[in-house]
Order: structure tokens, then sequence, then C-alpha cells
């Protein structure tokens, strides 16, 4: 396995231990309950949290600080607006889990936060 591989799994794997993270431990009632209020602080909390966390992928790759800067703050507005679709979606159609497309929506989710991360450890590798 080349550095470079190497590399990037391992920022795939800090990317995916944040995410856990960000979204159980850390996520508070008050971000879970307000994300699907566009605007509302607590969800742009909860984005932010997300982009903190994403720099502990640069101990891995350092990439310069455009760049850096530039992940972040796609990673915040992606973030933030992959779970207001969510939380938008879910409440004006009235799912609850008992529902077939609220888990559908919630697969979907996790699926383009994950597919971000593997953006971001392509970006990291390619502009370092």
């Amino acid at each position: 396995m080349t550095g470079t591989i190497a590399a990037l799994l391992l920022v795939v794997l800090v990317l995916e231990v944040k995410h856990f993270l960000c979204d159980y431990p850390l996520q508070t009632a008050y971000q879970l309950n307000n994300k699907g209020t566009y605007g509302h602080p607590g969800g742009l909390i909860h984005a932010g949290v997300h982009a903190l966390g994403t720099s502990a992928a640069f101990l891995v790759i350092t990439p310069t600080p455009a760049v850096g800067a530039a992940i972040l703050a796609a990673e915040f507005v992606v973030h933030y607006h992959i779970d207001w679709s969510k939380d938008h979606v879910m409440r004006v159609n009235k799912w609850t889990a008992k529902d077939n497309p609220f888990w559908w929506t919630i697969g979907i989710d996790q699926l383009l936060h994950h597919l971000t991360y593997l953006a971001i450890a392509a970006a990291l590798v390619a502009w370092r």
C-alpha cells in the first residue's frame, strides 16, 4: 500500500469517527430538535461542530490554509443543508419511525454525509 492510499484511508477513518461523535454523543437535544428550522442556531451549531471536527483530518494530511478553509466552509454548508433537508422533508410529510419513507430519508441523509467525507478525503489528497 502506498503512503497516499494509507493517508486517504486514515482520513476517511478520522472523518467516520468524527461523524459518529458529532451526530450522536456530541449532538444535543437543542441541535436535534431545531435542525429542521432554516437558520435556527441549533442547526448552525450542529453544522459548526461537524466542521470543527473535520479539521481533525488535517492532522493526517495538512492542506494549505486556503484549501483547509474551503473544505471547512464547504463541510459546514453541505452538512447544514443535508440535515435541514432531511428534517424538513420528514416534518412536511409527517413521517415517523413507523413509516418506510422515514427510514429511506435517514438512509439518504447518511449516504450524503459519507459521500461528502469521500469528497473531503479526495480533496485533501489532490490539493495537498
